[in-house]
Parts: C-alpha cells; structure tokens; sequence
C-alpha cells in the first residue's frame, strides 16, 4: 500500500486516485489519494482491533466502490491476505472459497445494488458462514440505506471506522510474503486459490499497465471489470494505483439504463483507455451504432480487450466504432495466474502494425512457445500447438493454497521445464501470437472462466441423473455457451421440470452465469473402455462437425455416437 498510496499522498495529495462510477448514472464519485489512504487506514485499524493480523485471511464479498478497494489495501497495510470473491456467486460457492482458505473474517455491504436491481449480499454472507467455524467477524458496510439482520459476530463497518486512528503504520513485509489469493476455476471440479505475492506482482501490474496502455499522467483509466476477477485487480486496483493514475470503478452494467452507458460514461469522465471484455463489445453491437454516436469519443486514446479472445467482427467494431478507427486496440492475453499481461500489441515501436483479434506481441521477459504432442518446440512460423512460457516472470502465481502439487501438476508437469497455460496459441507467418482457446475442460461463457466439471458435479446432485457431462460451444453473445446432456432414471416422468431443477440447482451452487443454455436427455455418455466420457465427441455434436468424428475406436461402444446424434438433431427441431 506504500507504492500504491502513501508515495502518492506525499508528493500530490489531492491527485484524484478513484472515480466510482455508480450504478445510478451521472452520480460519480471522485475520491484522492489522500482519502483515499484515510479510509484504508481507518480499515485497517479496525482489521487489527478485531484481532486480524499479518497472514490471516480474510473474504471480501463486495460489489466495486471506493470502501471494496480500501479493504483490499487495508488487508495489504497490515499484512493480512484478501481474498475476494465476486459478488454474483451463490452462498454455496463462497463458504467452499472460505473454508478452503480458511477466513477469518468477511467483508460485506448490506446489500449490492447493479443495473437497478439490489441483491442481498449480506443474506447471502449469513447463509455462508453457517458452514465456516473459521469466520470471527463480518464486517457491513452500508451501500443502501435499507436496514439487515446483525448478528453476534456481524460489526457496523462504518461506525467502526469512524471512531478509528487515521495513521496505520504498514507491517514490514518480505518481496514473496502472499499479498492476495484468487479462486479460479480448473479442469476439476474444485476452484483452485491462485497465489500471488509482493513486489513481483506489484512491479509486473504496474509495469504492463503503464507500457500496455501508454498510460501517461493525467489519464483517466477506464477498466469496466468487477475487483472479484484478476482484472479487477490487476488493472482497476493495484497497477494504475502503484502509478498514480486515475481509476475508473464501475459499478453498473454496459445496458443500464440503456446500451449507451458504456460511452456516457467516457464522454462524462473523458476517458482516455477503455479496457473492457468481448462479451460486452458483441452485446453492444447488437444495439447499433446510435447508441455509441451519440456520445462524444474523443478523449479516447487506447481501446484494450480482456478475458477470452475477441472475435474479428468484435474487433473491427470496437476499433471502427467506438475508436473512429484512430485509437490503438488492445486484445490483451493474460490468465489469473500470470498475474497480468503477458501478450498485446502494445508496447512495440511507434505505429507498428496491429492485426484485428491477435493477441501479437509477448511483453518484456515472456518467452512464449509452442509445443507439439510430444512435448517437443514447434520451430519456425505459420504453426499451432499449445502455448507454453519458457522462463519465470514476476507477476507469476507462486502456488495453489493448500495445494502445492496441484500447482505442479496443473501447470508444470504436461510439458517439463515450461509453464503449460491450458490454451492453444497459433504463431503467424510474421511471428505473432494468436490464442486459439482452451486445450482442457474450461470454457469461457462472457469471460468468465468456469470448469465444466463444476457445472456436471452441481447437476449430479439431482437425485434422477445419475450422469451429466457438459460441453461448450460457440454462443453469439457470451463468446461460449453450456451445453448439458444427462442421462436421466429409467422412470423419470416430467423432464422439463427435472431441466429446470437442474437449472435452478447450477445458479445456486455456482452462480446464474454458469446455467447450462441448453439440456439434452439421452439414453447413454459416450465412454471408452476405462469409464471415461469422450466429452469430444459431444463437442463434435453440438458444433454440428459430427462428420468428422475421428477416432472412436476406443469407445466402449461405438453405437451410442448415432444414439446421441439422432437426439440432438431431434432436439434441435423442436427447439427451433
């Protein structure tokens, strides 16, 4: 917090440090470093009076504010480490994230307000910690001025803050002390926490942040992600705040009140980078261009693309329209682990060329290659295979909580001496990288990450499928979909009701994004001899490829493709 704020406060205290953009429009807040570190240190000497301390960890349940990001760098200041946990997921999701990291304390509002909808974070936060003896404390702060239930361990946080001392002095920590752990989604069914540390993660967000961007002093930085993702993190909270920019904290949604928010927003706050997600550029796109005419884009400099890879008609709209063709785009790739970003077309020399949905150029010290299926170097160019990183960066992850080997074994194992990221890259005839997508059972709906393990272990709960398997396919808006087919009980009546138990189930043990867009009933999983599904195959069904189904000599039995097949087609008629 010393780099982010105090370095800061000393040298230009009034500098605004956090704009919060608020889901009511036109009511921005403008907070300055020097308040800002006010409110931190004010959290922080409440953390440390309710016996918090260097290591512990601790849960913020909050939707994005200038008091989110103060509990964040409170958690910093005094040693502890902050795990925050997006304010869309279920109470399920966020006691198994508590428990598995072991909280010792929540931070909460009384409620999250989004798009004009408030949801109940503080009912969903006493719902969790039933289940965690590990939690001491909840924190509430206000964001509405509606009254909750407060219980024996639940602390008024403002109240508190209030009667606490301004002056927090930093605890002393060592440059690979953990500074924050992340859940993320695997190929398993389990959310791994992502582990980062100090000054290695600190100097590598700062770094991309102001060479990816051009960030120059003065800017306003606009980064629409919630603070519950790495992005958030990286790019709203820690690299602009350890340069001393500007910060954008938005609170709302790119259609509320109506699809031109994103660029009132610009227009009010003279943006100058915009960084923001493909699933909110093809949700727009839809609405035409009236809505992003009508506001003014001039401020703008530097358009930058997060959280899966921009498909090119995204592309050439978000350059073309909301650019006016004259600001760099960005399509940055990077993962929770890295910390931040490891490829984008910026930085390079002046004008070089930018081709429409690459990711391009490796950053300073990232050596990308690509392997082969036998776990050789693909030389030379106009290639594809997996995408490994040959030698350490700072703004690595250092470990899976709890779970050293897991770490090993999900990112080092598959290709020895290399990081293996799980995606599959294309290097063109000119040496650029291009991001092809996942190698594994991840898919990406709306740029969130999500295990399709996840999503089968939440449905095998309901009592008549004894067996799901879930895959994904492309989906116009949310980049990639869910696609569900179970096996149902031999006399299972009233499958439509069943399909909406199952949906109904997904949004409460994970969340409502994770619910399956479309589910399918057959008779039987295509699986080899051992008992594993050939989720694959399934792939090959739903992207309608299934002419081209490749090896099946290893199914069980090669019957169940046709079975499987002539359901989806079936489905596919009555759907339409």
């Amino acid at each position: 917090t010393v780099n982010c704020l105090d370095q800061h406060v000393e040298k230009s205290p009034n500098r605004v440090a956090l704009i919060w953009e608020r889901d009511e429009p036109g009511t921005a807040v403008h907070v300055t470093y020097r308040e800002l570190l006010d409110l931190t240190c004010r959290l922080a000497n409440t953390l440390k009076k309710y016996g918090i301390q260097k290591g512990d960890r601790v849960a913020i349940y909050m939707s994005v504010s200038p008091l989110s990001v103060a509990a964040m760098l409170a958690c910093a200041r005094i040693g502890a480490v902050h795990t925050v946990i997006f304010a869309g997921f279920s109470a399920e999701s966020l006691a198994g994230r508590i428990m598995d990291s072991g909280c010792k304390a929540v931070i909460t509002y009384n409620q999250g307000v989004r798009g004009g909808r408030t949801t109940e974070l503080k009912a969903t936060v006493d719902e969790a910690v039933k289940n965690c003896p590990s939690i001491k404390y909840v924190f509430v702060a206000q964001r509405t001025d509606n009254k909750v239930q407060m219980g024996d361990r639940d602390i008024p946080l403002e109240e508190e803050m209030t009667k606490a001392d301004s002056v927090c002095t930093p605890e002393s920590m060592d440059s690979e002390d953990v500074l924050f752990m992340l859940y993320t989604s695997g190929s398993t069914g389990k959310p791994k926490g992502i582990v980062h540390t100090q000054a290695g993660y600190l100097l590598y967000v700062a770094l991309t942040h102001k060479f990816v961007f051009d960030y120059q002093q003065g800017d306003v930085f606009g980064c629409v992600a919630d603070i519950g993702w790495i992005t958030g993190h990286s790019y709203v909270v820690y690299g602009p705040l350890c340069n001393g920019a500007t910060s954008v904290l938005f609170e709302s949604t790119p259609v509320y009140p109506d699809p031109g928010r994103y660029w009132e927003v610009v227009q009010r706050l003279k943006i100058n980078q915009f960084y923001g997600a493909p699933t909110a550029i093809r949700l727009l796109l839809n609405y035409g261009e009236e809505w992003v005419k009508k506001y003014d884009r001039s401020s703008l400099k530097v358009l930058g693309s997060v959280g899966e890879p921009i498909n090119k008609e995204a592309w050439q709209w978000f350059y073309q329209v909301v650019g006016e063709g004259r600001c760099a785009l960005v399509d940055t790739w990077w993962q929770t682990e890295t910390g931040g970003i490891c490829i984008a077309p910026r930085p390079s020399e002046e004008k070089a060329e930018i081709v429409p949905a690459m990711a391009m150029r490796p950053f300073f010290g990232i050596v990308p290659v690509l392997m082969d299926e036998n776990g050789e170097v693909i030389e030379g160019n106009d290639v594809s295979g997996a995408l490994c990183i040959a030698q350490p960066w700072p703004g690595m992850a250092r470990t899976i909580h709890g779970d050293h080997q897991r770490f090993i074994d999900a990112y080092f194992k598959a290709y020895p001496g290399y990081y293996f990221t799980g995606d599959g890259a294309y290097r063109s005839q000119k040496g650029y990288y291009q991001i092809t997508g996942r190698m594994d059972d991840v898919i990406n709906i709306s740029g969130h990450r999500l295990g399709t393990a996840e999503i089968e272990d939440a449905m095998a709960d309901h009592p008549e499928v004894p067996e799901t398997a879930v895959v994904g396919y492309p989906h116009k808006i949310k980049g990639e979909g869910a696609f569900a087919f179970i096996v149902l009980k031999e006399q299972t009546a009233c499958v439509d009701h069943i399909k909406e138990e199952l949906k109904s189930l997904v949004a409460s043990k994970i969340a409502k994004y994770a619910v399956p867009d479309h589910i399918l009933v057959v008779r039987r999983l295509p699986k080899t001899r051992s008992g594993k599904i050939m989720r694959r195959l399934l792939r090959k069904v739903v992207t309608e490829q299934s002419g081209n189904m490749g090896d099946v000599t290893t199914l069980d039995d090669p019957s169940v493709v046709k079975e499987v097949l002539d359901a989806y087609e079936k489905y596919k008629k009555s759907s339409s």
